[in-house]
């Protein structure tokens, strides 16, 4: 198995030597090829760096740094240094902080993974949620740590290969604890009255700056949903498709139209 991991966080960040150390159990270790930002670049969600050309540097062995997105580091890899031999995996994260809920259209994280299933390829992204029991932690990452590969191998055993359509892609979020609860399959859910904001700022010649600023990613919801799901100590695994077609609607304006 060759496996390609990347990240939205940038190539030091510490969620992507998470990753590099649970891919070492799938495969050896010359079948790893680490694709990422140079720098971070989370929220950028699927963006492609389409109208200007992208930087690679070689740091070591299998080992790169790109000056754009998460998405362009998988195309990078499936179609320039893993070429003659294209990943059979795309694995991205381990994300700091949760991709649960609506944070999903945001993350770049979410976009690699994205971006590997639109290139046919078995694409999971991996986020550790935090919270206030992630600070008491040895390691704020240790319930990714603990238990990313068996939930990796449990969907490697049950990824289904369909003919036509989009492919299916996985997101997986490790709840902010280390008491976990089991992993529960569950649909994307929505934080009420969670968006994002903005924190505005004038300096003292005038200048206006605007700073967006995120909602609070910790709010109870009662539906089966992946945030509930990581709030009660569940890992989520949540099946996802590029197809955002809200199917519940098409009937609905037919009849209208």
């Amino acid at each position: 198995m060759r496996i390609l991991l990347t990240n939205d966080d940038g190539i030091n960040a510490p969620g992507l030597q998470v990753l590099e150390a649970i891919a070492r159990n799938l495969t050896n270790e010359e079948n790893i090829f680490i694709i990422a930002p140079n720098s971070e670049r989370s929220g950028v969600g699927h963006c492609v760096s389409y109208n200007a050309p992208t930087q690679i540097e070689r740091i070591s062995d299998n080992r790169y740094s790109v000056s754009g997105y998460p998405a362009d580091c998988v195309i990078a890899g499936i179609h320039h240094v893993m070429k003659d031999d294209p990943p059979s995996l795309i694995l991205s994260g381990v994300n700091r902080g949760n991709n649960s809920a609506e944070n999903v259209l945001y993350s770049g994280t979410i976009g690699a993974a994205l971006e590997g299933a639109l290139q046919s390829i078995t694409s999971i992204a991996l986020s550790q949620y935090l919270g206030p029991e992630s600070k008491k932690m040895s390691n704020p990452f240790n319930p990714s740590i603990t238990h990313g590969l068996n939930v990796i191998q449990k969907i490697l055993d049950n990824d289904k290969h369909t003919n036509g359509g989009y492919k299916v892609f996985y997101n997986v979020n490790f709840p902010p604890t280390e008491n976990i609860k089991g992993v529960a399959v569950v649909p994307q859910g929505l934080r009420p009255n969670t968006t994002f904001g903005v924190n505005p700022f004038t300096t003292p010649n005038g200048k206006e700056f605007l700073f967006i600023k995120g909602g609070n990613q910790h709010i109870q919801v009662s539906q089966k949903s992946d945030v509930a799901a990581n709030l009660s100590g569940y890992i989520s695994l949540t099946p996802m498709r590029a197809d955002l077609t809200a199917f519940d609607r098409i009937a609905d304006l037919e009849e209208f139209l």
